[in-house]
């Protein structure tokens, strides 16, 4: 007897033999049974699930002798060559090969002729998406009412490319994949069929690799067998088919958990030269992963895994989140579609393994907004800087100043003496109330006010650093550590800031400015500030500070002139309405930063700059010239109103000046139109 394959010597026979797709078989038989043969079926689904199978099976359920019955006997004429494909009334046809609409035409002619020696006539299209457009619609009307003793069952991989209009007039049935269970379950019948042990982890690593096709995992079987000698083992399988094995990827990723990249590199140069494929190894490493990643979620089903739990190396285990695994399966996953374009494949397996050795580093996006999230909770939380206006009557907690603004936009305070029971630094405590403290050179230089909060005073950006700088200063003449912790109360010598109150309008009438008030500041608004008494050097600091909090503020300053201080008030020019108005909605913002910047209370005013009138023709000219500009032309000659308009009588500039500004820019947008060279 000729040898015959695994997949066709266990083809299934019966509705009962369909294995993972009881609904379909089911549903069958129950069709059968109360007579409701429809007469058309599309079978839709993977590559070796049973679709041509149950095509088989419903034509001899259909014209066995004993039937229409939803068990044919298999032992009848009809039965024997259905099952041999010798059947002249089922007609098997590979819609890959008879596409065109010729074919159809011919399926057309031949349905006028009964059925000779069976029931039904069935016409069986496999891979019917193949058929093309015309061919479809030619069959149309035919599948639509055939004659009584006609019917069809069509089978495709690619539901999706058959027509709608072919869909609607079959009944559907969707084949699954067969669960990895069963398969194994399978190819244990079909080993002991023909006497040949096999492992059970062999048999697992078939129907993994079968990925639920019966018909793959039979055909693999076949193969395995084929250089087993008698028995199927993982051993045999991983020599034969240059497998990696559980056991040496244990050791190779034990390696990179560890953080050993030599070790791993050196391992990876032994699977290569062993004839592993890089190919094979980025799968297997793959499916490690994959393995895992389950058993860190909890899930120890076997038949995920492929392998006990017990196999999988604890020290990878331990080692990695489930986060990091993720990791290096997207890692490998994006290696599988680059090595077909790359320079060499070897390099970006070796780049992978040794980006997998700092693989417990990586943190994930998640993971740094959670510590940024807990970090800001902590820094919310701290005790928050008190401004007293009482003065000497303030308590030294409340007149205590804030150290350094936080990166959250929160000033926080340094612990007092009052709270910590540690002596406050000495900078902090001989400052005289009356006289200013002012910073050195380059502390000056390097400090930048910044604004927080909506405090007036500003503290040093690197307020820390500066703080314990100044505690290892070292001792002056005198004997006395002018920057070392003293034992003096900090409430003994307060440092007192002028602040400025809200500046009014300086235009509305009765408005006054109310005296000052003082308050605890921190010591280094004074430090950073300094005395400005330029006008220019003032203007220069306040654009430098507001381009970076306001832009567009510190744009209308950089178009003002003219600054000039007249008592506590400083004045600039502008020559824009536009500009001036701006300025003065935003004049309590620029007063405050005025006052910050100089270290005395000052408010700000705009003056419009009245410039002289200019004739229409000048008004022109400017404006052809900014036309000219933006487009890179050149001025040839400017069209006097007198020439362009001959039928007007001659006026006078005063009349010209009078013109209303619409009858200038229409004569401007005439004149510019008219120009040739624009």
């Amino acid at each position: 007897m000729a040898y015959e394959v695994t997949a066709t010597r266990r083809r299934p026979q019966r509705f009962e033999d369909l294995v993972g797709q009881e609904f379909v078989a089911e549903t069958l038989r129950n069709s059968i049974q109360s007579q409701k043969i429809a007469h058309a079926y599309l079978f839709s689904g993977p590559r070796g699930c049973g679709k041509t199978s149950t095509a088989r099976i419903l034509a001899k359920a259909l014209n066995c002798a004993n039937g229409p019955t939803a068990t044919p006997c298999g032992q009848c004429q009809q039965c024997l060559e259905i099952t041999k494909g010798a059947c002249t009334d089922v007609i098997e046809i590979d819609g890959a090969s008879n596409t065109s609409v010729n074919d159809v035409r011919q399926i057309k002619d031949e349905v006028l002729f009964p059925p000779q020696s069976c029931r039904y006539k069935i016409y069986i299209i496999d891979e019917v998406h193949m058929l093309s457009t015309s061919a479809f619609n030619a069959l149309l009307k035919t599948i639509e009412e055939p004659p009584a003793y006609v019917i069809f069952i069509f089978a495709t991989t690619e539901l999706q490319k058959v027509p709608a209009t072919i869909k609607s007039r079959c009944q559907q049935f969707n084949f699954r994949l067969v669960p990895i269970e069963k398969v194994k379950t399978l190819l244990g019948e079909a080993a002991a069929e023909i006497n040949i042990k096999a492992e059970d982890e062999a048999l697992y690593w078939i129907a993994r690799e079968s990925t639920g096709s019966i018909r793959d995992a039979y055909t693999l079987f076949d193969q395995v067998a084929a250089f087993s000698g008698g028995e199927i083992t993982y051993d045999k399988i991983r020599d034969k088919l240059g497998l990696v094995g559980v056991d040496r990827l244990n050791a190779i990723f034990e390696s990179c958990a560890t953080n050993k990249t030599t070790d791993a590199l050196n391992q990876l140069d032994d699977f290569l030269q062993s004839g592993i494929s890089i190919e094979q190894l980025i799968s297997n490493s793959t499916d490690y992963l994959r393995s895992l990643l389950l058993i860190k979620n909890g899930i120890t089903k076997e038949a995920l895994l492929g392998q006990s739990q017990d196999r999988y190396s604890k020290t990878v285990l331990e080692a990695w989140s489930p986060v990091q695994i993720e990791r290096g399966i997207s890692l490998f996953l994006q290696l599988y579609r680059d090595i077909r374009y790359s320079l060499s494949p070897r390099y970006e397996l070796e780049l992978a393994f040794s980006r997998l050795s700092w693989l417990s580093q990586y943190v994930s996006p998640a993971e740094v907004k959670a510590a940024i999230d807990k970090a800001q909770a902590l820094l919310a939380g701290a005790p928050q800087p008190t401004a007293s206006h009482g003065g000497a009557n303030a308590s030294g907690a409340q007149r205590q100043s804030s150290v350094a603004n936080t990166h959250f936009g929160n000033a926080q305070t340094q612990p007092t003496s009052a709270q910590t029971g540690t002596p406050q630094p000495a900078f902090a405590q001989h400052v005289q109330p009356s006289q200013p403290v002012q910073p050195s050179h380059d502390a000056t230089q390097n400090a930048e006010p910044q604004k927080s909060g909506g405090s007036h005073g500003s503290a040093i950006p690197n307020g820390l650093p500066v703080f314990s700088a100044l505690q290892n200063a070292p001792q002056s003449d005198d004997g006395y550590n002018n920057f070392a912790p003293d034992t003096a109360s900090p409430d003994s010598y307060p440092v007192e800031q002028a602040v400025p109150p809200e500046v009014p309008d300086p235009f509305d009438e009765g408005g006054a400015v109310p005296p000052e008030q003082t308050a605890s500041v921190p010591y280094q608004t004074a430090a950073a500030a300094g005395t400005i008494n330029d006008m220019a050097e003032l203007k220069d600091r306040l654009v430098s500070e507001l381009k970076v909090q306001d832009t567009m503020l510190a744009t209308s300053l950089m178009g003002t002139s003219q600054w000039t201080l007249n008592g506590d008030t400083v004045t600039a020019t502008v020559d824009s309405a536009f500009l001036k108005q701006h300025l003065e909605s935003q004049r309590s913002q620029i007063s405050e930063h005025l006052t910050r910047l100089s270290g005395k209370t000052l408010r700000f005013a705009v003056q419009l700059l009245v410039q002289q009138r200019r004739s229409p023709m000048q008004v022109a000219t400017k404006e052809v010239k900014i036309v000219c500009d933006a487009f890179r032309g050149t001025i040839v000659n400017v069209v006097k109103k007198e020439d362009a308009q001959s039928t007007s009588t001659p006026s006078t500039l005063a009349d010209e000046t009078d013109t209303p500004a619409e009858t200038i820019d229409s004569e401007i947008t005439e004149e510019t139109e008219n120009d040739e060279s624009l």
